[in-house]
């Protein structure tokens, strides 16, 4: 394996083992590269690999692989929505049935895009609420389709049990008063009922 420091004087210090032998300019170090298994090491400490140190490399399955490297199982789901609004409200309306707590917002709950979602999020965590969300900012439509399913102007949105419960000040309001956690136990009660 040899290593190349590539020097700010437009110069290359070529190293194998413990030998070094200096190369006159980067062109010919960048030509020695593509004939040998080697490791460019620039000035500012940045690795770059020969190409053909970059052709041995491959993702562990070539099958279903969707060219980065990862399969697709892996990839997000997404459901195909087309941009209009009453078919979205439609699509909400089956999402509010079959997930008992469903919050729209801006972002995930790994990584929310706006404070107010961030908020909601941490209270729920909070709670110990199992909860299913989805991005408005993947789907226009649906973030349109919500504020006309709850006549509430904003994100995000929070569902309990096919209920609007409110957007983020209320959220912050029912959890400190402890209305939050009794609507929530009282969701999971009556589903151990059935």
């Amino acid at each position: 394996m040899v290593t190349i420091f590539a020097t700010a004087a437009r110069r290359c210090v070529l190293r194998s083992g413990r030998s070094s032998l200096a190369v006159a300019s980067r062109d010919a170090c960048r030509s020695l590269t593509a004939h040998s298994t080697s490791t460019i090491i620039t000035p500012d400490r940045r690795l770059v690999f020969s190409q053909q140190q970059q052709q041995q490399q491959r993702p562990f399955s070539s099958s279903g692989s969707d060219g980065d490297g990862s399969h697709s199982d892996f990839s997000p789901q997404r459901k195909e929505v087309k941009d209009d609004v009453d078919e979205a409200v439609e699509l909400i309306k089956g999402q509010v049935k079959e997930h008992p707590v469903m919050l729209y917002m801006k972002g995930s709950p790994n990584m929310p895009m706006c404070g107010f979602s961030g908020r909601v999020v941490q209270v729920l965590k909070s709670t110990g609420a199992d909860f299913s969300s989805v991005n408005v900012l993947d789907y226009p439509s649906i973030r349109e389709g919500v504020k006309k399913y709850s006549d509430w102007p904003t994100v995000p949105q929070l569902y309990v049990d096919g209920e609007f419960v409110g957007g983020c000040d209320i959220i912050e309001d029912m959890y400190e008063k402890g209305e939050l956690a009794e609507i929530l136990k009282a969701y999971i009660e009556k589903e151990e009922e059935k």
